[in-house]
């Protein structure tokens, strides 16, 4: 029937069909703004990545070189290395290098794994003053155990690996972890700033209080680079430092952030970001966490890839420590002097330039 003679305007169904346009014209302007609002789920296309390239880092300083052992330069020795825990990827990537690089150099290299215990730890290092070994990496995690365990081994020089190993260590090896945390929490802060303006629900910081200086100067760090661009807001420090434990703890906390959509997370390694996701994953809120994480070992490249939220990483090269470990630990048995830090060099990775780091293929 025509509208122009004005017959339908006035009847029960000319009214009906006046109402209901009217609902579908303000459900489209009402929803618009509300997907707006929202749109850190409505449009995740739409979340901007950091450019790692255009930040403006502080200046690395400390950083030892990699360096292929000279063949022969360790032959008729027997060195010896305590592994924090064979369990850990990253640590056994560690421990591939060292033999790597032990092998390379001619020398025999006697490794205990501790398994992440103290008193398999104390254990090992009997074992290695048994067994007279003339020198010792030690990668072991409870800094406080740190005296009994020097007491326990050989009195030999002594390279810790990441975690200080007072009073015996010689020389400190491993992560700069205060440079290390400022970079990547550098990255994740840029990344609140220009997303959402410093708008954000929480800061969640995965940490290993037992590591002691380690935590301290890396989760620190991390703090202090997020705070370059936004404020710590709702600080909530956990310790959550590997797959399983995080997932246990980040179920707990994604309870009491019931409602919360932006979390952001730092993690003092890949193994905590990891177990937080997996947390995530099972509550539905993957699209609520933010993250930044320590090491950008094997684990961590395909989550690095492809979760645009995996914000930046900073890379610790496990897999090139012996380069740096063995070739200094011969030094030392030999009589040689080596620096008191032997830090490794730090990059920030993300989607963008993983690739040109790590050659790999994700699922």
């Amino acid at each position: 029937m025509s509208i122009r003679n004005g017959s339908t305007w006035g009847s029960p169904l000319g009214i009906t069909a006046v109402v209901c346009a009217l609902v579908l014209i303000l459900s489209s302007v009402f929803g618009a703004r509300t997907s707006l609002a929202s749109g850190v789920h409505a449009h995740p296309l739409a979340l901007k990545p950091v450019n790692l390239a255009q930040l403006k880092l502080p200046k690395e300083t400390g950083a030892a070189n990699f360096e292929a052992p000279v063949p022969g330069s360790g032959k008729g020795l027997k060195l010896g290395y305590i592994s924090l825990g064979e369990q850990v990827p990253f640590v056994h990537l560690v421990t591939l290098s060292i033999k790597r690089a032990a092998a390379a150099a001619g020398a025999t290299m006697i490794v205990c794994d501790s398994r992440e215990q103290t008193s398999v730890t104390l254990q090992c290092a009997q074992s290695l003053k048994t067994q007279g070994v003339q020198g010792y990496l030690n990668f072991q995690s409870d800094a406080a155990s740190s005296p009994s365990i020097c007491a326990a081994g050989p009195s030999v020089p002594v390279i810790a690996i990441d975690i200080h190993q007072a009073p015996c260590e010689k020389a400190f090896m491993g992560a700069n972890n205060l440079y290390g945390g400022i970079i990547a929490g550098m990255a994740l802060g840029k990344y609140a700033k220009q997303n959402f303006n410093c708008k954000y629900d929480a800061y969640v910081s995965l940490e290993e209080p037992a590591a002691g200086i380690v935590n301290t100067q890396r989760m620190g760090g991390f703090r202090q680079g997020f705070k370059r661009f936004c404020p710590i807001r709702n600080l909530l420090k956990e310790n959550a430092y590997r797959v399983d434990l995080a997932r246990t703890v980040f179920a707990d906390v994604l309870t009491r952030l019931t409602g919360k959509h932006r979390i952001f997370v730092a993690g003092l390694n890949d193994d905590g970001v990891e177990g937080a996701e997996a947390a995530a994953r099972t509550a539905g809120r993957v699209k609520d966490l933010f993250v930044g994480a320590e090491g950008a070992d094997p684990t961590s490249w395909c989550g690095i890839r492809k979760n645009p939220q995996w914000v930046a990483d900073a890379t610790y090269f496990p897999e090139r420590y012996g380069q740096i470990g063995v070739p200094n630990l011969i030094r030392l048995v030999r009589g040689q002097s080596v620096p008191k830090l032997l830090l490794v060099r730090h990059r920030l990775v993300n989607a963008a330039n993983i690739g040109q780091l790590y050659k790999f293929t994700c699922k």
